[in-house]
Order: C-alpha cells, then sequence, then structure tokens
C-alpha cells in the first residue's frame, strides 16, 4: 500500500529509565490523537514527548477485528500533513501502518512500551508515572480514545462457564467462536460486523439490541460517494456545542451509538442473521430476551459499549458518572487536556476527521513555557 514504516520507531532521548524528567507537555497515546497533537505542538516548536503502552505505532488499530474498514475516505482519514496513500476506504492494517509511518515523517518522539500507571497533582505540575520512569510536566494531553474499556451488563457473569464470551474490542475473527450458535448483543457497527462475520463462517447466528437506524445510502457506491461531503459538514459544523441541533445530539450520543453506516438490514437478512429483542437477564444460565427465551447458543459477544480508560487519572477530574470532566478538552484540573473525546466539540470529534480542529484549538489552551529549536513538521525520508 506503499506505507512502509522503519523497524523502529521516532524516541526522544530527554529520560532515561527510573530517572524523573522535567518537560514542557507530555502526550498519552500515540494513536491517531496523540499523534495529531504531536504535529501541531512540532509545528509550533514546542518541547514535548508522546508516551504509549503499545510496542509501536497504530497498534491500537492492530488490535482491532480482521474485517474492519474505515467509514472514511483517505481524504477524512489522514491525519494533517499527509495525506493516506491508500485509493479506498482504508482498512485496519492499512490505517496502523499509516500512523506509524505518520510519526516517522514528522520526527514525532514517541516513547513505546511505556505505559502510564498514574497522574497526579504535584507542586503546580503533573507528576506521570509510566514504565520507562517518572516525568514532570506542565501540561498532560490524554489521548488514549474513547473506546478502550468495554461495558459489560453486570448478568454477563451469570452466564453458563460453558458459553464462551467475549467483547467487541477482544474479537479478532471467528476463529474464537465456539462450535455451534453464536449470539451478538448491540445492534450497532461493530455488532453488525461481527454478526456478518459469523454467518459468513457457518455460525447460526443471532443479533440482540435496538435498531440504533442507518443512514440512507451505501457508502461503497459512486453516490455514496458523492454524498460524504455533506455528512462530514454536518459532523463536523452543524452537530456541534454551538448549535441547538448540536446539543441535543450530544445529550443523545452518551446514550446510544451513530446510526449504521456501512452494514443495512438488508445485508443482515440476506446473509441469514436473526435479529432479535433486547437480552435483558439470564435464567439458569442462559440469556433471556424481552421477546422470550432464545435457542441455545455457545458463544456470546458483548458489543453493547465502550468507554474511554482514564484509571491512571488520579485527579479529582471525574463528574458522578466517571466521565472527565472539560470543555472542549480543557479540564478542570489545571494543565490536564483531553482529545479525541466522544463530542469533544462536534460529533466529528472522536472521528479522525474531527481531531485537526480541536487539536489546533488544544494548542492555543496549553501555554507554553520552553520553546525549542525545531523546524515545522515536513515528510522525512521514509
Amino acid at each position: 500500500m506503499g506505507i512502509a514504516p522503519d523497524a523502529q520507531s521516532t524516541v526522544t532521548s530527554l529520560a532515561s529509565v527510573g530517572m524523573t524528567t522535567r518537560i514542557d507537555t507530555l502526550i498519552i497515546g500515540a494513536g491517531q490523537a496523540g499523534l495529531t497533537m504531536g504535529y501541531h505542538l512540532r509545528r509550533a516548536g514546542r518541547e514535548f514527548l508522546i508516551l504509549d503502552a503499545d510496542a509501536r505505532a497504530g497498534d491500537s488499530w492492530r488490535q482491532r477485528y480482521d474485517s474492519l474498514r474505515l467509514f472514511s475516505t483517505p481524504k477524512y482519514a489522514s491525519l494533517p500533513g499527509w495525506r493516506i496513500p491508500v485509493p479506498d476506504y482504508p482498512t485496519r492494517d492499512e490505517m496502523a501502518d499509516y500512523l506509524e509511518a505518520y510519526a516517522l515523517r514528522f520526527e514525532l518522539p514517541v516513547r513505546n512500551g511505556a505505559r502510564v500507571n498514574s497522574v497526579i497533582a504535584e507542586d503546580g505540575l503533573l507528576r506521570v508515572s509510566a514504565a520507562d520512569g517518572d516525568y514532570l510536566a506542565r501540561n498532560v494531553v490524554v489521548a488514549t480514545g474513547a473506546h478502550r474499556r468495554p461495558s459489560v451488563p453486570a448478568f454477563a457473569d451469570a452466564l453458563d462457564p460453558s458459553i464462551r464470551q467475549l467483547t467487541s474490542l477482544e474479537y479478532r475473527s471467528p476463529s474464537q467462536f465456539a462450535p455451534g450458535p453464536v449470539l451478538i448483543v448491540g445492534a450497532a457497527n461493530s455488532g453488525t460486523d461481527i454478526a456478518l462475520d459469523a454467518a459468513a463462517s457457518g455460525h447460526d447466528t443471532y443479533l440482540a439490541g435496538r435498531h440504533p437506524g442507518q443512514i440512507p445510502i451505501d457508502i461503497d457506491t459512486p453516490r455514496g460517494r458523492r454524498a460524504t461531503p455533506l455528512v462530514m459538514f454536518v459532523f463536523r459544523h452543524v452537530l456541534t456545542l454551538r448549535t441547538p441541533m448540536g446539543r441535543r445530539a450530544s445529550a443523545r450520543h452518551r446514550e446510544h451509538g451513530v446510526n449504521l453506516v456501512r452494514n443495512k438490514l438488508a445485508d443482515l437478512d440476506a446473509a441469514g442473521v436473526a435479529r432479535i429483542g433486547r437480552i435483558e437477564r439470564v435464567e439458569n444460565g442462559r440469556p433471556i430476551s424481552n421477546e422470550g427465551d432464545l435457542p441455545p447458543v455457545n458463544t456470546v459477544v458483548w458489543c453493547t459499549g465502550s468507554r474511554a480508560d482514564h484509571r491512571f487519572l488520579e485527579l479529582p477530574v471525574f463528574d458522578e458518572d466517571g466521565r472527565a470532566r472539560h470543555h472542549r478538552g480543557v479540564s478542570t484540573v489545571q494543565g490536564l487536556y483531553f482529545l479525541g473525546m466522544p463530542f469533544q466539540f462536534a460529533l466529528a470529534s472522536e472521528q479522525i476527521q474531527g481531531l485537526d480542529r480541536d487539536a489546533r484549538y488544544l494548542i492555543k489552551q496549553v501555554p507554553a513555557q520552553s520553546q525549542v529549536p525545531v523546524a515545522a513538521p515536513g515528510p522525512s525520508a521514509l
């Protein structure tokens, strides 16, 4: 695909393992949000470092299911400064390789294998304890992703131990299913993708949950591609916190996912996926829907939502629901910022096409203590 990252990611020499390093700005996470923020900090000549728990930039995509394809064409799936060099909707691996190559291309200082364990306040700074040592930062940007911790109903623990259970974040391929029928709980985009995988691999497949609605066009057709700019305009400029429609959409977004984008009910019916009601309890070790009993199933995949995982933040930043408090990514805690959060400013905020605008806003809010003589990012040889 023309994206060939070198064997090693660009790293900084600011700190050695076991030492405490002072740094102006620390970014946690080297996915699309963290790299976008890094691009803008680099362009501004700011001192910063990106910490990431994974072995390689882009691994957050490599850990998703094999059949995943983005809903965005290259124009909307690209980070600032470099268009992803693929002709069509990127696959999971194409996106992962692009992010790794992006970090190298713009010489972004990424430390891989540096999982952050805690962030605490200390003498007006933020102390970040990571696998490679401690850091004292004036500013910390949390860019770890909006979907890192699965939400599973409490009654899942009551399922018979013989039933294999997975979450949508654990699922990779149909090889993980036990022989026999598969129940997918959650009928949004990930759930329908996995249901189609299960049916295609020969499993009797049941899909449970409320239908979230579907966009009325096929995005893989020429007509669908022509409509993409209009959809993206609505996501970026209409459904924002500045408009009444956007504020209503933000409230709904907390409880419900977005409409089906690529998959349609007709696709599920054609594949033989049986759609059933909501799973509301477990009796005698078996899942029960609001429509009554189900045929026996041997695998249950919970596609019941996910949220950010900010448990490393030992700071007074969370509301009563456990969500981080912020306004457009600026936290209530001095020096703490977020990027890539759901509806941070617009429906597009947690999507790639919304990150650039949100990062541009944040960099105006993040105070600079030191400027380092670094040229604006330009493509380096790959």
